[in-house]
């Protein structure tokens, strides 16, 4: 019963190594009871100030440490994060209505893995050196920290993708302020929870919770922060830019997708169709990195369709905490309606859906009933140019189509805005080549899909965004460097 209804979860601002309340604040949702949980401050300029002041005043003591010494300290945030990790999943499974099971082999493993990661690679890194003789010169670059870094991070991997961008920031010797999603902020506070038992001295860190247009549009028009590295929507994105233009600020953006799997004659089904269910529904859909459109080659075209749509069918949709469970709820009310507004486009268009929204019915268990959930959902017959070919849904939704020629399918799949990610699926080793190296994409996974080496770049493409991360390029991104020239 809901008579002694829990009191709410009251998240307070992390400043200068102390947590510290706010005047107002804002209601998070439990995505999988569409209730309140959760009170999340509501920052604006005041917040940001008080952070940004308190990173600015911690960055000497920081930035004058050894690679060694902030790596010994990442390393121990790492094993303080692991310690916790089951608390950690929980807590990311009920505020981002994402399966238990996602939160617990996905999420918070990569989370402490991002840490102990960057705590390895600052220690390998070396700087250029060049001779000219003739001259008498030899010439050298050093690389420094830049100062206070900037961090946005959104509400699909919360944990995840903001210690993608803490720990390479803290790593390189920044000191930053973070603005983790207003819709997913408690395992960012837990976070800080740990930072001064892992040695982080105060200052380092800086945690302030709040909406975009509030404490993010606060954070990124700040001078003394000279650096943004944002995760999320391409529409936010420009504002960004715009924003931050002024200022010449350095830019890391990372954006939507609207990412392709090719799928030839030649491709092994008994692999392909397990994967690209995972890469089409995996976490809801919302990931930046999930296939929404599918082309297969006509000689398999029907069935792929049949033995992909009976398989979507089995996954299992429910409340998060059961592990069982294969789907959990979107992330807020309003998103669920946008996902389902495409489906009803796509049928308005003369679109058929083979299975989920609308086709299906969804059970659920009594408590999760005014959840936000819906049912992997497959839309075939649909045209190249309709807005669920050409514009990111974000949700468990996926369109299936044919294609003849590998030529056809080059173009159709470089034909959209976005090139973040691609999948191609085929045994012929030559065509995987060609067909990779033609499509317009970040990153492109061949008879596989989501298997990262965090030492190489991810990024993408045209409206998917501006940068690379990864060992050498978040290194890159997180210091300046000078070239210094000795005559001798």
């Amino acid at each position: 019963t809901m008579a002694h209804s829990k009191a709410l979860l009251v998240l307070e601002n992390f400043i200068g190594g102390k947590f510290v309340p706010c005047s107002s604040y804002i209601d998070s949702y439990n995505p999988s009871t569409g209730e309140v949980y959760c009170r999340v401050p509501d920052s604006g300029k005041e917040e940001v100030e008080a952070a940004v002041k308190a990173a600015k005043y911690a960055f000497p003591i920081w930035s004058s440490k050894s690679p060694l010494e902030r790596s010994q300290i990442l390393n121990k945030l790492a094993d303080l994060i692991e310690h916790d990790l089951e608390a950690f999943a929980q807590a990311e499974s009920k505020d981002q209505g994402k399966t238990i099971t996602f939160s617990r082999t996905v999420d918070i493993p990569r989370a402490v893995y991002n840490f102990r990661f960057f705590a390895s690679s600052i220690l390998h890194h070396t700087t250029e050196c060049t001779e000219m003789a003739t001259m008498g010169c030899v010439h050298y670059t050093s690389r420094t920290p830049v100062g206070v870094a900037g961090l946005i991070s959104p509400w699909n991997l919360p944990l995840y993708l903001l210690t993608w961008k803490i720990a390479p920031a803290i790593a390189c010797g920044n000191t930053v302020v973070a603005k983790p999603s207003e819709m997913t902020s408690v395992t960012a506070w837990m976070m800080c929870k740990l930072l001064e038992k892992a040695g982080v001295p105060h200052g380092v860190v800086n945690v302030v919770f709040g909406t975009g247009t509030k404490a993010g549009e606060a954070l990124v028009c700040h001078p003394d922060v000279p650096l943004i590295s944002f995760t999320g929507s391409t529409l936010t994105a420009q504002r960004i830019t715009e924003k931050s233009a002024p200022h010449c600020k350095r830019l890391s953006l990372e954006l939507g997708g609207k990412n392709p799997a090719i799928i030839f004659d030649d491709a092994d089904l008994s692999q392909c169709i397990p994967t690209t269910l995972r890469s089409s529904f995996a976490n809801q859909g919302e990931i930046c990195l999930c296939t929404s459109r599918i082309f297969v080659q006509k000689g398999i075209y029907n069935e792929f369709l049949k033995r992909f749509v009976a398989e979507a069918k089995k996954w299992k949709i429910g409340n998060p905490s059961d592990p069982t469970v294969d789907v959990g709820a979107l992330i807020s009310k309003e998103h669920l309606e946008k996902v389902r507004s495409y489906v009803k486009k796509a049928q308005a268009e003369g679109a058929r859906v083979l299975c989920g929204e609308g086709v299906d019915s969804l059970a659920l268990p009594t408590g999760n009933l005014k959840g936000y959930f819906m049912l992997p959902t497959v839309i075939t017959e649909v045209k190249d140019e309709s807005c669920c070919m050409q514009e990111e849904i974000f949700g468990p939704v996926t369109c299936v189509v044919p294609f003849d020629t590998e030529e056809e399918v080059i173009e159709r799949a470089n034909s959209v805005k976005y090139g973040l990610a691609a999948t191609v699926w085929s045994s012929n080793v030559g065509r995987v080549h060609r067909v990779a190296q033609r499509l317009q994409s970040g990153l492109v996974w061949t008879n596989c899909w989501l298997v990262r080496d965090l030492n190489l770049p991810f990024g993408g493409m045209k409206a998917s965004g501006i940068g690379r991360e990864g060992a050498k390029d978040s290194y890159e991104f997180f210091t300046e460097v000078k070239t210094i020239t000795i005559k001798h």
